[in-house]
């Protein structure tokens, strides 16, 4: 009985002595005159030799017209899925039509193409409901007129 409880105050001795070991570790406390570790200054990266001239990049209002570039980003894929969608392989029409979104979330010719997809495949809730959002973003009255239709 004697044993068991010397070797628990024995052992409550050793984790009260390791911690605070480890916290005198931690500590940032040094002796009074003593002076702390030098630092080395850390050298500055030399500039490249010659930067190239970067063009400020100006925010798009709402009401901005979009990027002349950005159709021929996703062009092509609105094509594939014309011709996905053609073949009656409409998971890779949208397939394809969700990455055309995510290259121009706000162009309601995607938004035109989608809501077609989505009938052709059958689909009338999500048809009227991508019409509809279309709508937000159309900027031709042609393109408007189809949205508005396939909304209903």
């Amino acid at each position: 009985m004697k044993l068991v409880r010397v070797s628990a105050m024995v052992a409550k001795a050793i984790v009260a002595i390791a911690l605070v070991s480890i916290m005198a570790g931690c500590s940032v406390y040094s002796l009074p005159g003593s002076q702390p570790a030098p630092v080395e200054p850390q050298a500055k990266p030399a500039p490249p030799a010659s930067q190239p001239a970067q063009t400020p990049v100006t925010p798009t209002s709402p009401g901005a017209a979009p990027d002349p570039n950005a159709n021929n980003a996703y062009g092509a894929l609105l094509q594939q899925a014309e011709q996905a969608r053609s073949k009656g392989d409409y998971e890779q029409a949208l397939s394809l039509l969700e990455r055309a979104q995510r290259i121009d979330p706000d162009s309601g010719e995607v938004y035109l193409h989608l809501a077609r997809t989505y009938q052709a495949k059958g689909d009338v809730g999500m048809q009227r409901a991508t019409a509809e959002r279309g709508l937000l973003y159309c900027d031709g009255s042609s393109e408007c007129n189809a949205l508005r239709a396939l909304s209903r």
